[in-house]
């Protein structure tokens, strides 16, 4: 059974900083997207970062210049460090693993939010 375990998330000031990891139980190195995802109340789900097993990585315009997403393979482990953050990034984050939809990176996103695992999300709150 594949499991996903976020950690990092919390309260932070408008400004403020967190780094969000996602400890995974498969072999990330093996799986072309990984990606971090967020809901907030009333909200879709809506993808925030993706590193695409090409090595390249995929960013919401919302948070291009802020956020940085990474991953350590030899952990098993996926990052998203977030800078600047702001209220509307309030929001509940999810890590995701395996596209069903975008294996092998052919004209294809990762920011799409079909995904076979799922952590169990952590909350992150930024007030004003």
């Amino acid at each position: 059974q594949v499991q996903l375990v976020e950690s990092g998330g919390g309260s932070v000031q408008t400004g403020g900083s967190l780094r969000l990891s996602c400890a995974a139980s498969i072999n990330t190195r093996a799986t072309y997207c990984m990606g971090w995802f967020r809901q907030a109340p009333g909200k879709e789900r809506e993808g925030v970062a993706a590193s695409r097993g090409d090595g390249t990585t995929q960013y919401a315009n919302s948070v291009k210049g802020r956020f940085t997403i990474s991953k350590d393979n030899a952990k098993n482990t996926l990052y998203l460090q977030m800078n600047s953050l702001k209220p509307e990034d309030t929001a509940m984050y999810y890590c995701a693993a395996e596209s069903p939809v975008c294996r092998w990176g052919w004209g294809c996103s990762c920011l799409v939010p079909s995904y076979n695992y799922w952590g169990q999300g952590t909350q992150v709150t930024v007030s004003s």
